[in-house]
């Protein structure tokens, strides 16, 4: 038989792992390289030229940063973005493969690994490679996700609103819970209007600091703070005849909401460290998971701020108040995933279906489509099923706390941000403060945690 005509690097510092390697690869493929350490990679990428790099995940270098196979998956794929990268790993790191595979890897394998996988795997992404490289060369521009819509009436009706208010410049506020797809709508209404043909600035506005709020926000010339060493166009100049999509608005600090109701007032932005005010033409929508309306009683969130935003109040429904929508939209994620990660997925069989109707989704549809991703890399069949489908515990719908009785330290973590939330009413400054971490770190655990 043949040979293979790929040309495969492996990086391994394992010797035993290597001298295997050695022995195995040469048998099939006309060219075989193997190196002890990913220090030497960067060159032998260059004299080498592989097809496919099969690389470890982890070394005992001294590069710090967190894992060493994403540092140099991403060095592979910056230098040379149509090399296709195998990853090798051991069990436990299966989760840290996953994430390199979203990254850009073509596969990954698990050590101790099968001859005849290992072989088809790589087989499989020098394959890949040769197809991309006899393509045209031009790239296909990305489409924006969709919305799916379902049949329920809930959605029926949102979709009704849209058809009406959409085509107008009527600003908009999108509430919900996290993951509902607050965003995928904000989009959904961009293209249907006027401006479809103008830009869609996102900003997510909570995670902005108040240092840097004015200068993101506004834009600022140079010379106007100490690193400004250039004039920056702020994101409403950005979208400028297009719409500015203002993600987690409730967790704009109140100081704050008087400058950006005076830029909405007046339609005009002044950038930092000038004079001269700029005017602005944009569609504003606004997203939040929080309860303006409260927010506004307790004296958090400006009224006339509110009624600022709010001429349209769109609120999109938890996806266990969807349950019409939760098959079609794993299936829709399965089929995305399995030509993402060239996995030969058809669909869900009738147990998968059946566990995923019956799971709470306290994550919405961005935990849904996690949980499909997972499963579609994971999977070993044609049709996901139940054992595929990995749920948190203790999310179903008929039971809301795990039976375990153990506490791990995630789940001490959630529950004491929780009680922070409630103790303080939502109140982020006093929040973050009470648990002694900054605001960015508060907001970024809200979102891990779905708060």
């Amino acid at each position: 038989m043949a040979k293979c005509k790929a040309k495969i690097l492996v990086v391994d510092d394992n010797n035993g792992i290597r001298a295997a390697l050695k022995m195995l690869l040469p048998m099939t493929f006309n060219q075989v390289e193997l190196i002890p350490s990913p220090k030497e990679l960067i060159s032998r990428l260059a004299d080498f030229m592989p097809d496919v790099v099969l690389l470890d995940m982890n070394f005992h270098t001294d590069i710090n940063t967190g894992n060493e196979g994403l540092y140099w998956l991403s060095e592979i794929k910056k230098r040379c973005p149509e090399v296709e990268v195998v990853l090798f790993t051991a069990y436990a790191d299966i989760s840290l493969a996953v994430e390199g595979m979203k990254r850009g890897a073509f596969d990954f394998i698990v050590k101790p690994w099968e001859n005849d996988k290992l072989l088809d795997t790589l087989k499989a992404a020098y394959e890949h490679r040769s197809k991309q490289l006899k393509a045209s060369g031009t790239s296909v521009p990305s489409t924006p996700v969709k919305m799916m819509w379902g049949n329920g009436r809930a959605m029926n009706l949102i979709r009704k609103t849209l058809d009406k208010t959409a085509p107008t410049d009527a600003t908009i506020l999108i509430t919900g819970e996290n993951g509902t797809g607050k965003d995928i709508l904000a989009g959904e209404i961009h293209r249907m209007s006027a401006r479809s043909q103008k830009p869609m600035v996102c900003v997510d506005a909570g995670a902005l600091t108040e240092t840097l709020f004015e200068s993101e926000l506004f834009g600022h010339v140079k010379g106007a703070f100490t690193d400004a060493h250039m004039d920056h166009t702020g994101k409403f100049e950005q979208a400028n005849g297009g719409t500015l999509f203002l993600d987690e608005i409730g967790n704009i600090p109140l100081h704050l909401q008087a400058k950006l109701l005076r830029v909405l007032q007046n339609r005009a932005v002044t950038k930092v460290g000038d004079t001269r005010s700029v005017p602005i033409d944009i569609r504003l929508i606004c997203a939040t998971n929080k309860d303006l309306e409260s927010m506004v009683r307790s004296g958090e969130f400006r009224e006339d701020l509110y009624y600022r935003i709010n001429t349209m109040h769109i609120h999109l429904p938890a996806l266990r108040e969807r349950q019409d929508e939760i098959v079609p939209l794993a299936e829709m994620f399965a089929e995305k995933y399995a030509a993402r990660y060239h996995r030969d997925v058809k669909g869900l069989d009738d147990s998968a279906k059946e566990k995923l109707k019956t799971h709470r989704w306290n994550g919405n549809i961005r935990e849904l489509q996690n949980c499909i991703e997972k499963a579609v890399i994971l999977s070993e069949g044609n049709e996901l099923t139940g054992e595929d489908i990995m749920l948190n515990i203790g999310q179903s719908l008929h039971e809301d706390i795990s039976s375990s009785g153990e506490e791990t330290l995630e789940m001490a973590e959630e529950r004491a941000i929780r009680a922070a939330m409630n103790r303080f009413s939502g109140n982020l400054s006093m929040v973050a403060k009470s648990l002694d971490i900054s605001r960015p770190t508060l907001y970024a655990k809200l979102k891990k945690y779905n708060i």
